[in-house]
Formats: C-alpha cells, structure tokens, sequence
C-alpha cells in the first residue's frame, strides 16, 4: 500500500469510528499532537485514541491539500483538513479547519508492506463558525 493510501485510510476509519491505535507504530518513541492533547509513546497514543473513540461520534474529515513524499521506507505528509465531530456526551458539534503533518514508518509484513504513523501534528488557527 502506498503511504497515500494509508492516510486515506486512516481517514475513513476516524470516520466511521474504527479503532485507530493500529495505525500508529508501537513505540515509546511514537507522538500524536492533536487540537487539545499531547501524547508521548505509543501506549499513552493508544489510550488516547480509544478515549477518542469512545467519547466523540459523526466524524466528517474532509482532506483538501493532502501532499506526500516517500524515500527508503520512511514517509513524510501534510495536509489541510475540515474536520468535525459531535461530543456524546454534551452533544456538543465541533468543527475546524486543521492543518496536519507527520511522519511514517515502513514495516514489512508479508509481500505488501504496511505503514504506520511514527508521529502525527493536527493543529488548528480557530474554530469554523
């Protein structure tokens, strides 16, 4: 898979509210900044994550820039992203627009490497009206 296709991927599964851990690198190592937390290694990332999951619901991620770049197993991305999701418990619709970047890791399994997220920035300017 190409590391594009993976960070579709991703996208589709914040969507439709899949697990997401698995698609970051299990290492103490591993970094996800995301608009309201800051989580260092892969275990504090997986936590992170779930809580997400467990707490956020109607996804809509929207990529409009997403850019690529690919050398000797490693990948590098940023893109622009609309992003909303509603809170379950307060009901709450969030929406921004984001900037993210990051930074992949190649892991050979079987004939068709796969990808994974060594670190991950999603930041944001303000909220959309």
């Amino acid at each position: 898979m190409h590391p594009e296709d993976f960070i579709r991927d991703y996208y589709e599964s914040l969507r439709r509210g899949d697990p997401l851990a698995p698609y970051f690198l299990e290492a103490e190592t591993t970094v996800k900044f995301g608009i309201g937390e800051s989580l260092f290694g892969g275990e504090a990332v997986a936590d992170g994550l779930r809580e997400q999951t467990e707490t956020t619901d109607g996804w809509s991620v929207e990529s409009r820039r997403l850019t690529v770049g690919e050398r000797e197993g490693y990948a590098w991305f940023a893109d622009e992203v609309a992003l909303a999701w509603t809170d379950r418990e307060s009901g709450e619709r969030n929406r921004f627009d984001t900037r993210w970047s990051g930074a992949l890791e190649r892991r050979e399994r079987g004939s068709d490497p796969e990808w994974a997220f060594a670190s991950m920035h999603v930041s944001t300017a303000e909220a959309v009206p």
